[in-house]
């Protein structure tokens, strides 16, 4: 969703992870062995954060708000549908411009900034990013799932349905709910979903002329 502002990817070919070991940067294991790392993997993506902007697929599903019911729930830790003006985001894997303790107990903003080494929480231990890792519980999922249970649309934007409990939310849907994938590569999906191989931001366009009610 966010490739075409310029957010690198994990998993598209040149994404972060190619450069970056995901057993690391992207686990609580990898956060306990070498935080200082971790730390500094996350705070530059909030530098680049700082310099990009929503593009016009994230504004598409703002604007859709003016007529519709919309929830989007993503696995996109940028705050980019925010920025657009998307009211109701569920963030499943947390929110880069957020830090938190140890626990996830105590919760901050803290915009675009990098978090200091050895910088702490107010209970002593270190500042972490808020950010869901692998090893880690998805606390909003139930809430996800819910969401995509009593759904009357769902939209599937730019991911490799390979990743869960996030991949799993599809099976939620309501047998007669309909269903669009908007991704440029293959993705394998159910038959009964409505594949528009195209990026998010010109798959978006196309959802919004051709097939919304």
């Amino acid at each position: 969703m966010s490739a075409e502002s310029g957010i690198s990817t994990f998993r598209d070919s040149g994404g972060l992870w190619e450069g970056y070991d995901p057993n690391v940067v992207a686990s609580i294991e990898g956060w306990r062995q070498f935080p200082d790392h971790v730390q500094d993997f996350y705070n530059q993506r909030r530098a680049q954060l700082a310099e990009v902007k929503p593009n016009a697929g994230h504004k598409t599903i703002a604007e859709l708000e003016t007529d519709y019911d919309v929830t989007v729930i993503t696995q996109n830790v940028d705050n980019l549908h925010e920025r657009a003006g998307s009211t109701r985001v569920i963030h499943l894997h947390g929110e880069l411009t957020k830090a938190c303790n140890e626990t996830k107990t105590e919760v901050i903003e803290i915009g675009t900034r990098a978090i200091q080494k050895g910088e702490k929480a107010t209970d002593g231990s270190r500042l972490r990013p808020f950010i869901v890792w692998f090893g880690e519980a998805v606390p909003l999922i139930e809430k996800a799932a819910k969401i995509v249970s009593t759904a009357d649309i769902v939209v599937i934007v730019g991911t490799s349905m390979q990743v869960y409990p996030a991949a799993g939310l599809i099976h939620y849907a309501k047998s007669n709910t309909s269903i669009y994938l908007i991704d440029p590569a293959v993705v394998n999906v159910a038959s009964n979903v409505t594949i528009i191989k195209e990026k998010a931001t010109q798959g978006l366009a196309i959802f919004k002329c051709q097939y919304l009610p």
